[in-house]
């Protein structure tokens, strides 16, 4: 009797202790998407910043800028909802603007305009990796999630259910061509 009162002890402590690892792991799965995220929207707000910057330069032709800068103003200004339809509309801005390398040579050879392409290329560049390590980390925290002891238990608290970020992060040609100088 005593001897299966011990077992039964040691079988609720190893599940408990099983347990506990489990939430633990999906807890360090959540932190590591708000780290993710944060780092997602700074490289989203850097690249947003640059191109309003290029837009206002006065660089580019009219038309350009205002497409640019309009696209990068409401990406920078948008709503939680609408952030990845505004994003994918910069991407889609900054393709349009940069569709040809002369623009992107034009904007080099002006004063200043090195440095201001090289930080545009770079921030193009970040977006697609930081995008992807987010919704890798979304990817991996869903997976856990979908365990039928994670349900059952409720390890998951009161956190809500990751979401992935879905846009247009597709490069210019002209820059992504281009290694930065």
């Amino acid at each position: 009797m005593t001897a299966t009162l011990i077992w039964i002890l040691v079988a609720l402590v190893a599940i408990g202790l099983y347990l506990s690892w489990t939430a633990g792991r999906l807890d360090r799965l959540h932190a590591r998407i708000d780290a993710t995220r944060a780092g997602l929207d700074a490289q989203l707000l850097r690249r947003a910043s640059v191109a309003q910057e290029l837009a206002t330069s006065g660089v580019l032709d009219p038309a350009a800028s205002i497409v640019l800068y309009e696209a990068a103003h409401a990406a920078r200004q948008a709503e939680e909802e609408q952030r990845e339809v505004a994003e994918s509309e910069l991407s889609q801005a900054l393709r349009a603007v940069f569709a040809e390398a002369g623009q992107v040579e034009a904007v080099r050879e002006a004063p200043g305009g090195e440095a201001a392409a090289g930080e545009l290329t770079e921030a193009v560049r970040r977006v697609p990796m930081a995008r992807r390590f987010h919704n890798d980390a979304v990817r991996a925290a869903r997976a856990l999630r979908r365990h039928r002891k994670v349900r059952w238990f409720r390890l998951a608290g009161h956190a809500p259910f990751p979401l992935a970020f879905e846009m247009d992060d597709e490069p210019p040609t002209a820059l992504a061509e281009r290694t930065p100088a």
